[in-house]
């Protein structure tokens, strides 16, 4: 069974930064793509950013130029390092894992992070 732990999650000021981490008990080798959702209190979930194994990252457009997704291997590791961050950029952080055998597509989550952007 495939787990997921995220951390680094809190509560920073406008402007501040912080970084998410989502540790992975399998090679991430393993996932077609690896990626974070995030879901503001009351709203639907939303992709933010993911790392195809092949292919360019993705953004949504309202975090381009400020959030960056990366990449441990041998860690098994995938990080968001959220820079100039916003109040709406207040969500819980999901961390996302997609596997694909054969005809067979499976996702795993985390358990969530709250990233509060408050002053």
């Amino acid at each position: 069974q495939v787990r997921l732990v995220e951390s680094g999650g809190g509560l920073v000021q406008p402007g501040g930064s912080l970084r998410l981490s989502c540790a992975s008990s399998e090679s991430i080798f393993r996932f077609n793509t690896m990626g974070w959702y995030r879901q503001p209190q009351g709203k639907q979930r939303e992709l933010v950013a993911a790392y195809p194994r092949t292919g360019s990252r993705i953004y949504v457009d309202s975090v381009k130029g400020r959030f960056t997704i990366s990449r441990d291997t041998t860690k098994n590791t995938v990080y968001l390092q959220m820079n100039s961050l916003k109040p709406e950029d207040t969500a819980v952080y999901y961390c996302n894992a997609e596997m694909i055998v054969g005809t067979t597509t499976s996702n795993y989550w985390g358990q969530g992070t709250q990233v509060t952007v408050s002053s």
